[in-house]
């Protein structure tokens, strides 16, 4: 079954677009990215699905045909469906394979731009490396991931409890067992994640072990997947560099906890292909002094989060002794050991922000760390919103342990941040130097898309 996804909307708008482009979507393995183009599919009268995977002739195809509507008319012919410009969509699946099928993109713009043609593939950022260029404005990119919590509610069919939780704010909280009721299914979420399989299982079944089956396939492939990065990087380094990723979650990556005693040379390339792959995700370092955050990034300092939760727990009991201990604190936990549970949280709160935010760009993450001489000031996130410096902690303790927001807040003379938590929409104003009024707006862990729409 389909389950309706935010990307869709995009898709759409690219379909009706008169002067739409090519349309690369890119994304990590199995996050969903065929099953909406097979989705989109369905609104026009034809539909090719060719993957070069699956047909080893397509990439002999692309490379003896130039010229772009005779390849148009031969793809046609070979899956015996007509093209026909407006009526036909022609979906180029893990076209990584194939460099000569994403220079096409490019010609596709310019000698048939009325076709309706999209890309995807699942390793592709590392063809379009290889690629001096690819095609700048010529061809537009969407990117995708796992399930968002709103997502995974409009999976099961609770539209209305995120339509009520984007309405709340401080001044109009979520009535408690509203708010409870989000806490549990926050919970859940962390534990099934948010990769398709996964998300499936749990609607079709309510178990986790199933969950965990799929979740378990899903890491296999991409081990598998590193034998296709061997001639840039050593497969056991990937592997002994994603796990320890794994193990520093929430924490300043240190290079040399890697196993195996690698140079740092070769574990910070190792990162950036596991990077490329969209399994991890950098958080750099920043001043923050000003926008944007990118021009005072400190390399010295970064911390990686992994894909997905769900994926996260599965390492964590297949090469690491069991994640049993997460597992029942997420389930039925306190609220601080949740939030505090070896940087899961924190990493969840990462990514959420990723997938609220445009499907135009990739988005970069940001943390602050006051690197004084013996002190430990450090905030989870920093974003720009709303052409402002925004810091976001998260945190699950009274207002007495933000120290770090508020030494932030002071530095950088900040008058509005962000504590998530799983406490219910609130606001702690504190005067500052007689006039000047600062805000910590209290937002629920759940509510993630509430900081992307609001006026903070």
């Amino acid at each position: 079954m389909y389950i309706p996804r935010h990307i869709d909307q995009q898709l759409m708008e690219w379909k009706d677009d008169s002067h739409h482009k090519p349309l690369l979507l890119r994304g990590a393995r199995q996050v969903g990215k065929s099953s909406a183009v097979r989705n989109l599919g369905k609104s026009f009268d034809y539909y090719i699905e060719a993957n070069f995977e699956k047909r080893s002739e397509l990439k002999e195809l692309f490379k003896q045909t130039a010229d772009v509507r005779q390849l148009a008319t031969n793809i046609g012919l070979l899956y015996n469906t007509p093209v026909i410009a407006g009526k036909t969509l022609i979906f180029l699946d893990e076209i990584q394979v194939s460099a000569e099928a994403v220079k096409s993109l490019w010609f596709f713009k310019e000698d048939f731009p009325e076709l309706h043609i999209v890309a995807a593939g699942s390793l592709l950022e590392f063809t379009l490396k290889d690629i001096a260029s690819y095609g700048v404005g010529r061809i537009r990119s969407l990117f995708m991931y796992p399930f968002s919590f709103d997502e995974f509610l409009v999976a099961q069919g609770k539209m209305t409890w995120v339509e009520a939780k984007q309405k709340a704010d401080a001044k109009h909280p979520l009535f408690e067992a509203l708010h409870n009721e989000m806490i549990q299914q926050f919970r859940t979420f962390l534990i099934v994640g948010g990769m398709p399989a996964s998300v499936v299982a749990w609607l079709e079944t309510n178990n986790y072990n199933n969950c965990q089956s799929e979740l378990d396939d899903i890491q296999l492939s991409y081990y598998d997947d590193f034998a296709k990065y061997a001639h840039k990087v050593d497969i056991t380094l990937l592997r002994n560099t994603l796990q320890s990723v794994v193990a520093q979650i929430g924490k300043k990556f240190i290079y040399s906890k890697v196993e195996g005693g690698y140079r740092t040379e070769d574990v910070k390339k190792a990162l950036g292909l596991l990077c490329d792959a969209g399994i991890i995700k950098r958080v750099s370092h920043t001043a923050a002094n000003g926008l944007p955050l990118g021009a005072e990034v400190n390399d010295k300092f970064r911390k990686y989060i992994y894909l997905d939760s769900g994926l996260l727990l599965r390492i964590l009991d297949l090469n690491f002794g069991g994640s049993q201990g997460y597992i029942d604190t997420i389930v039925a936990g306190a609220a601080d050991e949740l939030v505090n549970k070896g940087g899961l949280t924190e990493m969840v709160l990462g990514w959420e922000l990723v997938k609220y935010s445009s499907f135009r760009a990739q988005h970069d993450l940001f943390y602050w760390e006051n690197l004084v001489e013996n002190t430990t000031s450090e905030v989870d996130y920093i974003i720009a919103h709303n052409m402002k410096v925004l810091p976001i902690e998260c945190k699950s303790g009274t207002s007495g342990k933000m120290k770090s927001l508020r030494l932030f807040m002071r530095n950088k003379n900040i008058n509005s941040a962000i504590r998530c938590s799983l406490e219910n929409f609130a606001v702690l104003e504190e005067e500052y130097n007689g006039n000047v009024v600062r805000n910590i707006y209290i937002n629920p862990l759940y509510a993630i898309s509430n900081i992307m729409m609001s006026t903070y």
